[in-house]
């Protein structure tokens, strides 16, 4: 498998990239944002997983993973310092696929990119319908992953959207919690369940119809078709 790794500290970028080459990984080294982000243009998908440090010298990475993510649906695993949840939360909103905090066990390091990868090969685009769905004055572009709200296009990140598709396909049903995080994340891991809940909030204020996915107390969450 390709990696992209972007460090801007070539000690820390030789270590791990000769970690990464003794378990048989190929590893390409972008020393800023500008770099990596030009590596991912005429090569869009030809790498497995993008491992990105948030301390870059030309431009913030939470910066960087958002232009990553308008390009290329490549899964991002920032690696940093920052430590705190609301940082976690704000990557993983942003549309990085983990985050690991430095200092880290490379083993764990290793299982986590393997991890990403399997479950971005065992993704399939969210349903395969050719249809429209249209729940008053949003419309849900399925095979485009596109969605309008009263014909203004809206900007969703891949999770985002998988989410808003999941729910979609059944108005009214309720999908529990844990259903939604294994079909949308891949995962049964619970830290994700806070996760969960900030994509939720995003949608809700991009949609701005916060009543269109309803909390069901204890359970999870629905979609609610607007009143005509």
């Amino acid at each position: 498998m390709r990696l992209l790794l972007v460090e801007d500290d070539d000690h820390v970028a030789a270590a791990l990239s000769a970690v990464l080459a003794r378990h048989g990984f190929t590893v390409r080294h972008a020393r800023s944002g500008e770099e990596a982000l030009q590596a991912l243009v005429p090569e869009a998908d030809a790498f497995g997983v993008v491992l990105l440090d948030l301390g870059l010298p030309d431009q913030d990475g939470y910066e960087v993973c958002g232009k990553i993510r308008k390009r290329t649906s490549t899964p991002v695993i920032m690696v940093t310092a920052r430590a705190d949840v609301r940082s976690r939360i704000h990557g993983l909103n942003l549309g990085a696929d983990d985050y690991v905090v430095k200092p880290y066990d490379t083993g764990e390091l290793l299982a986590r990119i393997h991890a990403v990868s399997r479950r971005t090969a065992q993704e399939e685009p969210a349903p395969t319908s050719e249809h429209e769905v249209q729940l008053g004055g949003v419309v849900i572009d399925l095979p485009t992953r596109q969605v309008t709200v009263d014909g203004a296009a809206v900007q969703l990140t891949r999770k985002e959207f998988d989410l808003l598709a999941l729910l979609a396909q059944r108005p009214g049903v309720v999908f529990r919690r844990e259903q939604i995080i294994s079909e949308v994340w891949r995962t049964s891991w619970e830290g994700t369940g806070r996760t969960l809940e900030v994509h939720v909030a995003s949608l809700r204020s991009k949609l701005r119809m916060p009543a269109l996915i309803e909390t069901v107390r204890g359970v999870g969450y629905r979609l609610v078709a607007p009143a005509a």
